[in-house]
Parts: structure tokens; C-alpha cells; sequence
């Protein structure tokens, strides 16, 4: 099992952030929900690896 990296490991994250903006832009919160919900199962079977899946699961849970 690979582990999870939180380290910043985009290329060009920046440009990679006002792309997902644009994306939404157009889109209706309905549609906007959707597309993210496409965009994680899409990067989920990317990265395939269930135990990292988990681990991201965990990461993204909102603190209390």
C-alpha cells in the first residue's frame, strides 16, 4: 500500500485551481455537486489504491 501524500505536489497548481474554477463557473450547484462527485470518482480510480482511498477520506473529514 503506497501512503497518502499532503505535501503540495501539484505542477502549476495554481493554474490547475482556475481551471476547476472555470469549470464550475457555468454550472448550477446541482451541477457543480455533480461534477465534483465525477471528478473524485475519476481520481479515485486513478489512484486505485484502497487504503490511500481511505486515507484521503480521513484527511478531508472536516476537524472538530
Amino acid at each position: 500500500m503506497s501512503e497518502l501524500n499532503l505535501t503540495p505536489n501539484i505542477d502549476g497548481a495554481d493554474d490547475f485551481y482556475a481551471e476547476l474554477l472555470a469549470a464550475h463557473e457555468p454550472l448550477s450547484k446541482e451541477d457543480s455537486d455533480a461534477l465534483n462527485a465525477r471528478l473524485i470518482l475519476v481520481l479515485a480510480n486513478h489512484i486505485g489504491d484502497r487504503g490511500v482511498l481511505s486515507a484521503a477520506i480521513e484527511a478531508a473529514k472536516p476537524k472538530a
